[in-house]
């Protein structure tokens, strides 16, 4: 599958026929971003995103893993968060993009302390995904549950 996602990503995400495993990538980079952001990607924001992966897109533990380590790279050598939201913009229902909103800051909470960067990150995030400030505080506060 490692194989099958980095021919995928080896075109250009601004692809109009994105496919289900580019979403999926896309989203798992913007949950990476927000672990790393801090500068400190322990092991419960691993599980945390491996944990969103799966619950959103019926994975693996295997699959989620994968695409986590893809996003990484994916992340690494993106220039900007727009080519994530973007594709995520065209494929995905609001609802997808609460539940993305909801575990990125799953995500953010997992290693016991929230950093502002990790907060405007995905205040970045949201607005790029056209979620209003109530949703925003609404992901926050099902994370946060």
């Amino acid at each position: 599958m490692l194989t099958k996602l980095k021919a995928l990503f080896q075109s250009d995400l601004a692809d109009e026929t994105a496919s289900e495993d580019e979403l999926r990538l896309a989203c798992a980079a913007l949950m990476t971003e927000v672990a790393t952001i801090d500068n400190q990607f322990d092991s419960g924001e691993l599980q945390a995103l491996v944990a969103a992966l799966k619950s959103q897109f019926s994975l693996s533990d295997e699959e989620s893993a994968e695409i986590a380590q893809l996003a990484e790279q994916e992340r690494h050598d993106a220039v900007s968060l727009h080519q994530f939201t973007r594709l995520i913009n065209e494929q995905a229902s609001p609802e997808q993009k609460f539940e993305l909103l909801t575990a990125m800051w799953r995500v953010a909470y997992a290693d016991g302390s929230l950093d502002k960067y990790e907060e405007h990150l995905i205040r970045r995030a949201a607005d790029l995904l056209y979620l209003g400030h109530s949703e925003f505080i609404r992901a926050k506060l099902t994370a946060k549950s």
